[in-house]
């Protein structure tokens, strides 16, 4: 038996070797070490063999096996160097050749001003902050300081998915969030997509985007947050941007302000982006209302805080000079293509 074995496998090394093509060689691989081939036969014939002779014959018909297996793999991989050289005398690349013009796209002015403002504000050492835009009641108003009667509760403002869970209108919720899950100092920015039941116009849409900013910390004041605002003002609009508070209220800020900026256009002479007024409403800010902090399990007495948001397409309409919200969503190329 180990006889016969012998003459197997060197007449499979032969015709192995022997092989001039793929198909060839797999003629020679079904013919051994097929289903039906030599070697295997011999192991279906073992139950003749005598026990002791059994292991004897097994290891070697393994081995033998193995062997005839690394001379298939050499000889294929002899196979494929010689057509990859065959190819590489036959085939002649001209590198001199024009390539086939690719239209590449381009970034969306609101994705632009997105990454801007996150730049900017990473170099003020603040950090990112997400978070859901299905939003519970509780973070998207009462842990804000809404009242349950206040305006921006209504149906007429809020998309309700339930009594309970609504599309968020604001980034603020991330910030309670926040607040709840981070103790103090805390300098985060918030952007994201919001939603409110506004009618599709020029300067409307029921769906934009926000980026809202908190600052919590010991004796933070209403000059922190003015500086930071004039600072990100003038790295995003131009160094020559003036910014001013108008007072006014919201919620969950106490004191509350509307910050304007100048134009950027005509430097506040007054002109078409302006409406001649010299000043452009930007964003909404203020202190951080007590009862925020403490909704948020921060004590007012110990920590204070700062807090602004804009919306993201109004500074892009305001920096590229866009005068209706409708053109950032139509996916007009030709407008597109202009940024």
């Amino acid at each position: 038996m180990q006889e016969q074995i012998e003459k197997i496998k060197q007449h499979a090394l032969q015709e192995i070797a022997s092989a001039e093509d793929a198909k060839g060689l797999d003629e020679a691989r079904v013919k051994y070490l097929g289903k039906k081939g030599e070697l295997t036969l011999i192991l279906r014939g073992m139950g003749g063999i005598s026990p002791e002779e059994r292991p004897v014959i097994g290891s070697l018909v393994n081995q033998v096996r193995d062997e005839l297996e690394t001379s298939i793999k050499e000889r294929e991989n002899y196979f494929e160097n010689a057509e990859l050289e065959k190819k590489l005398l036959t085939e002649n690349l001209d590198v001199t050749m024009p390539s086939k013009k690719i239209d590449l796209g381009s970034v969306h002015p609101i994705t632009q001003i997105i990454n801007d403002v996150k730049e900017i504000f990473i170099g003020m050492g603040y950090e990112i902050a997400d978070g859901p835009e299905v939003e519970l009641a509780t973070y998207n108003f009462d842990k804000l300081n809404t009242p349950p009667d206040h305006p921006a509760r209504d149906i007429q403002d809020t998309f309700y998915i339930t009594d309970d869970i609504v599309l968020r209108s604001q980034t603020s919720p991330v910030q309670a969030r926040v607040m709840e899950n981070q103790k103090p100092p805390i300098k985060v920015i918030c952007p994201g997509a919001v939603y409110r039941s506004d009618s599709v116009d020029a300067t409307h849409s029921p769906v934009f985007h926000q980026i809202e900013g908190l600052v919590i910390d010991r004796k933070i004041s209403m000059a922190d947050l003015k500086g930071t605002l004039e600072m990100f003002t003038k790295k995003c609009l131009g160094e020559k941007t003036q910014i001013r508070f108008r007072p006014h209220h919201f919620p969950f800020t106490e004191p509350s302000a509307e910050a304007d900026v100048s134009c950027f256009v005509c430097g506040g002479k007054g002109c078409r982006v302006c409406k001649g007024e010299g000043w452009i409403e930007l964003l909404g800010c203020g202190m951080v209302h007590p009862n925020v902090l403490r909704n948020c399990g921060i004590d007012p007495k110990e920590y204070s805080g700062f807090a602004f948001g804009f919306g993201v397409e109004r500074i892009a309409m305001a920096k590229f000079g866009i005068d209706d919200m409708r053109l950032l969503y139509e996916n007009d190329v030709r407008f597109l293509k202009q940024f």
